[in-house]
């Protein structure tokens, strides 16, 4: 019969129960449903992949800083930093042009007979700071209306035509490239490859293995698919891990191979003598800290660019003794395959023994040698 133990170490000084055979897992955790404490543990990567670090240092770069906030930034960020940037460079140079127009008493002719006087403005045709803001954005845009227009008669006005039309350029081709930047990065591209919420330890072929599942759900197919995971916090009674360091873990894919993403894959991670949880048992689970970075690289078949998605998993998101369901199904009417990724999660109970990898290979080991030693004895007995 199957025992069921939910208990959370809250006082350490409390013993533990005996841990008896069945399902293990922590008290108030429900498969699928985010409860409180999930959402209290301390994580270096989040579940949406975003990373949870800040990197102090002394050197600051504001511009490329800037540059890059631009790119990450929402659209409505972006395109109001792009308006605002250019109303800015216009009214800096359109007040440049008013106070030199101002400094050689342009303003003080009325229009009319501004064109039939003997002096000579610096910038025909311009009556105040508004006239001056438009030919600003003439200067940028190089509308050229006809109108307004330079003459020899103020250097100064050369010089700050000049140095617009050479900031307006770089301005330009900066905020270009941040656009085309935000249109081609593949970030958007990573929203639609889903991990499961869970991780899952189970039994396969007499060897204890860690499994999560990773989905996409557009169309559009990822080539040259890639699952790497890695453990970056290890802390047990027995054995802790310098925060700074990272233990890759060998991993499989099921299913298909890794060039083509035909449908959700399962990773698998073989507990054996190299992986770090080969002497993790469940109830030495319960009482760790641990997180495990996953990452998926692949190339996108409609672009040919390289996307990267990450997740993480920590203590309370794997379950012992659980597998997943099958999401995948064939509807006849169509004649087609169907994947429901409402399951992509969903996990089911199995049995499942509580004890570490290597306490059930040594276990396994002395089993073939009792059984090895019988039969050896029976056909020995037979001969005689």
């Amino acid at each position: 019969m199957n025992y069921e133990r939910k208990w959370s170490p809250i006082n350490t000084d409390e013993i533990p129960p005996p841990v008896v055979p069945g399902i293990y897992r922590p008290k108030n955790r429900v498969p699928g449903i985010n409860s409180y404490t999930r959402r209290k543990n301390i994580r270096a990567v989040l579940k949406n992949g975003h990373l949870n670090i800040e990197s102090k240092s002394k050197q600051r770069q504001l511009f490329s800083n800037y540059i890059v906030a631009l790119v990450e930034a929402r659209w409505r960020w972006t395109l109001l930093n792009f308006v605002s940037a250019h109303t800015c460079l216009w009214l800096f140079f359109g007040t440049i042009y008013w106070i030199i127009s101002y400094n050689h008493d342009d303003f003080s002719s009325v229009p009319t007979s501004q064109n039939a006087s003997k002096t000579i403005p610096c910038i025909r045709n311009l009556y105040g700071f508004t006239s001056a803001f438009l030919f600003s954005i003439e200067v940028h845009t190089t509308v050229a209306y006809g109108k307004r227009a330079i003459t020899l008669e103020c250097p100064q006005t050369v010089t700050a035509m000049c140095l617009q039309c050479i900031v307006s350029s770089i301005f330009q081709a900066i905020m270009v490239g941040i656009l085309f930047a935000k249109l081609t990065r593949p970030r958007a591209r990573t929203q639609t490859i889903l991990f499961s919420r869970q991780a899952v330890i189970n039994l396969r072929n007499d060897k204890f293995c860690l499994i999560f599942r990773v989905g996409d759900m557009r169309k559009s197919r990822i080539l040259n698919i890639k699952p790497q995971a890695y453990v970056i916090r290890f802390q047990t009674e027995h054995k802790q891990m310098n925060i700074s360091d990272q233990i890759e873990l060998n991993v499989d894919v099921d299913e298909c191979e890794q060039t083509f993403f035909l449908w959700p894959i399962t990773v698998v991670h073989w507990i054996d003598e190299k992986s770090p949880f080969y002497k993790l048992s469940a109830a030495d689970l319960l009482c760790s800290k641990i997180e495990i970075l996953v990452v998926f690289e692949g190339m996108i078949e409609s672009t040919g660019q390289s996307v990267q998605a990450r997740s993480s998993f920590i203590e309370c998101d794997i379950f012992w003794g659980h597998r997943f369901a099958t999401m995948i199904g064939y509807d006849t009417e169509r004649m087609m395959y169907d994947v429901d990724f409402s399951k992509l999660s969903e996990i089911q109970q199995v049995d499942t023994p509580l004890c570490s990898a290597s306490e059930f290979s040594t276990l396994l080991s002395v089993l073939s040698d009792t059984s090895r030693e019988f039969t050896t004895s029976h056909e020995f007995n037979e001969w005689t």
